[in-house]
Order: structure tokens, then C-alpha cells, then sequence
């Protein structure tokens, strides 16, 4: 079960990331990346990393795609206002892309035997066990860091204010 839900989820982020790179309307990239994004937040989902899938919703699926969104409705792109691009500048990327393909099949070669080794302790990256890890052994530093942001929020509200009160 979970192996077709893993090719299901291969599929899909493989064929949706590659219609982000094919689509010609920009909108429809980024609601494919959207795609994309659930998908791989599917894959930690089945290793059992439920913390790392719900911070990648949020952040990427979430913020960064809304962001994505509003910059390019706010470009509003027109094929007569886009310059076209040379045949030799898509050639050399080509060429690029494929060099590219040959270093990361290199760099990948022999790492099916990492693959198959399972590690230790299967619950490692559970949100509970995260949650004790940082209350118990990293407690002041993450005190320290919340501290941090709460300056720095309080900073930002009083450089704000002090704008507006001036007009």
C-alpha cells in the first residue's frame, strides 16, 4: 500500500514539475508547483516526518507560493511585450541542462545500497520526540531566539509607528 501511494505521489510531483517547466501561462506554473509541493510534502508524510510536512505546507505551499502569485499578476507578462529568445541561447541551455543531468546521475551513482539501510530508531523525527529534543536539550538557546524575534518584532512596530506619526 504505502509503495503505490510513494509511485502515485513520484508520478504526480515528477509530471506536475514538469508542467511547470512546459506551461505557458505562468499562473498555471505556479498552481502546478503548488502541485509539486504537496506532493513532496506527501513523501514526508510517508517518512513519517510530520513536522517537516506540515513546515513545508505552510512556508513553500503557503507563503511562498502566494508571494509567487502576487509578483506575477502584478508583472502582467504579455507575449507581445516578451523578448524572444535566441537559438543559440537555447542551445547553450540545453547543453546546460543536459551537463547538469550527467553530474547528478554521477553523483547519485552508487548510493542504492544507503538507500536500503534502515536507521535506528524509526521515531526520530516525530513532532512529540522533536518537541522533547528542543524543551529539554536546546531550551535556553530556543529561549534566547524568542527573545530575539520578540526585539525584533517590537523594533519593526516602533519603525512603523514612528513613520506614520511623522506625516
Amino acid at each position: 500500500m504505502t509503495l503505490n501511494v510513494f509511485y502515485f505521489l513520484s508520478f504526480v510531483a515528477i509530471f506536475s514539475a514538469l508542467m511547470v517547466v512546459f506551461s505557458k501561462n505562468p499562473v498555471h506554473s505556479v498552481l502546478y508547483l503548488i502541485i509539486t509541493f504537496f506532493c513532496i510534502g506527501g513523501h514526508y508524510l510517508l517518512l513519517n516526518a510530520e513536522f517537516l510536512f506540515i513546515v513545508h505546507i505552510i512556508v513553500y505551499a503557503g507563503a511562498i507560493m502566494v508571494l509567487f502569485l502576487y509578483v506575477i499578476m502584478m508583472l502582467n507578462l504579455n507575449k507581445e511585450s516578451e523578448p524572444h529568445k535566441s537559438t543559440l541561447l537555447k542551445v547553450a541551455a540545453t547543453i546546460c541542462s543536459g551537463l547538469l543531468i550527467i553530474v547528478l546521475v554521477g553523483s547519485l551513482k552508487g548510493t542504492e545500497l544507503m538507500m536500503t539501510q534502515q536507521p535506528a530508531d524509526i521515531s526520530i523525527s516525530t513532532v512529540k520526540s522533536l518537541g522533547k529534543v528542543m524543551f529539554n536539550d536546546f531550551l535556553l538557546p530556543f529561549e534566547i531566539t524568542s527573545v530575539l524575534l520578540l526585539a525584533a518584532m517590537v523594533g519593526a512596530i516602533m519603525v512603523g509607528k514612528s513613520e506614520t506619526a511623522e506625516r
